[in-house]
């Protein structure tokens, strides 16, 4: 959300002589008269220069590169509205395969050849429509059985990402959180059996967690639900948010069950922009089973053509996304996955091992499951890591620090995802540039003679 800054006079004035411009140009008006296209790209293209570039943004899990090819199919599918299925019916069969592709891989019953999900702008949006879902049908049987449907809620850990929160807030859901504590930065059976009841809709449990890099003890979680079913009659469903995790682990621990081979698991996204190696934004949603989905959530339309099932939160929304997904499956396969992954695995374990080297980080996750570094400071008031972060930024790597959630809030981190594009060679030069800030916080920059010829730094 942006303030309006309807009473602002400020302009854009080019420094291009007056080769394409002529005049100065409001920033937040529309103009009078319009200007060039190689003129208003010029304006644009370079005014985004002040971005950060993608190849060194570490904080982000948002895939920052393709091949050509897929940038020409891009630009090729850039103006079909993915919703329009009457206009663009093979872009809707598209779509599907690439459902089932990701139900078949995260053994979906039937194998996912009928698998029911969709895909969605993000995983903000597919774990809003399975959690819609899964209120309906609590409330429905709610209803069957003659119970109030009120103060529904949903159990989490505070690991969760932000869009859970959203859920919960913007369709008048509960939260029952649970706390971070310092050593413990994941929830577990103990942890939540506590906060359940008959009005609990659902159960989160985290492939991969955006605070720490780790997993919850999902299979410890699919227990208690079961047995809570079994002792209590509460139907209470496992949706596993495997944003970070789902293109991860069915390639390198393929034996890992996370997925619909828990019984309780009744529904999983994934961000497919994250390691399903396509651009933003896009995400998936899918459920064990055709029920899991209440059909009076999918909506039928006719006023674009034929009859178009819909269930999204948003109407119109790009298709080149699902068909770069379905690009990079054909591209990869099984096998290039897995080449993918164990390469970013490898890259990320490389600078962990390297930054477990410093005295003054500890490791919180060493990326031995996820491609994901994260360290803390061994002493905080020695180090700090958000002077740290903001002299990595001088050299260009993007490094976020922030705290952990309560009860973990005292504790500032360093997170580092490692993608495709990220190679050995910057892994070394990244490890690199951390000492040498470690050292300027410390004892301040040292004289120009003493610095390294090819690498000056600060």
């Amino acid at each position: 959300m942006h303030k309006l800054n309807l009473d602002s006079d400020e302009t854009i004035s080019p420094t291009y002589a007056s080769r394409s411009f002529s005049h100065d140009i409001p920033k937040y008006r529309l103009p009078a008269q319009g200007i060039s296209a190689d003129a208003a790209y010029r304006l644009v293209h370079d005014e985004l220069n002040l971005d950060g570039n993608p190849a060194l943004n570490l904080a982000s899990f948002v895939t920052s590169w393709m091949e050509p090819q897929a940038n020409l199919l891009a630009a090729e599918t850039l103006a079909k509205n993915l919703i329009d299925q009457d206009e663009y019916p093979q872009t809707e069969v598209v779509h599907q395969r690439v459902v089932s592709m990701i139900g078949r891989l995260f053994h979906a019953p039937s194998g996912g050849a009928h698998a029911t999900g969709t895909a969605t702008i993000g995983s903000s949006e597919a774990i809003m429509l399975a959690m819609l879902a899964h209120k309906r049908s609590w409330q429905r049987r709610r209803e069957a059985d003659g119970e109030p449907t009120d103060r529904p809620n949903i159990v989490m850990g505070a690991d969760v990402h932000t869009c859970w929160e959203k859920f919960a807030r913007y369709f008048e859901v509960e939260a029952r959180i649970v706390p971070m504590e310092e050593n413990r930065y994941t929830i577990g059976a103990d942890e939540v059996e506590p906060l359940l009841d008959e009005r609990t809709i659902g159960v989160a449990g985290l492939h991969g967690s955006t605070f720490t890099g780790q997993m919850d003890d999902l299979a410890s979680l699919d227990a208690l639900l079961a047995r809570v079913e079994s002792e209590r009659g509460w139907q209470i469903p496992l949706h596993i948010d495997a944003a970070s995790g789902g293109f991860v682990t069915p390639f390198s621990e393929p034996e890992l069950e996370w997925d619909f081979r828990l019984p309780r698991v009744r529904s999983i996204n994934v961000s497919n922009h994250k390691f399903g190696l396509v651009y933003p934004g896009m995400g998936t949603v899918v459920f064990r089973e055709a029920s899991d989905l209440p059909e009076e959530l999918v909506f039928h339309i006719n006023y674009l053509g034929g009859d178009m099932p819909n269930y999204s939160l948003n109407f119109s929304r790009p298709s080149s996304s699902v068909i770069l997904q379905y690009f990079a499956f054909l591209r990869l396969g099984s096998d290039g996955y897995r080449e993918v992954i164990a390469s970013v695995l490898s890259n990320a374990q490389a600078l962990a091992q390297k930054l477990s080297h410093l005295d003054d980080l500890e490791l919180i996750n060493d990326a031995s499951r996820y491609p994901i570094v994260i360290v803390r400071a061994n002493d905080p008031e020695k180090l700090d890591l958000t002077l740290l972060s903001q002299l990595l930024r001088a050299r260009g790597w993007i490094v976020p620090a922030y705290t952990l959630p309560p009860n973990a809030d005292k504790i500032t981190v360093l997170r580092m995802v490692i993608k495709e594009n990220f190679s050995r060679d910057m892994v070394d030069m990244l490890a690199h540039d951390i000492k040498s800030a470690i050292h300027v916080l410390e004892h301040g920059p040292a004289p120009r003679s003493t610095r390294e010829k090819h690498r000056p730094l600060y």
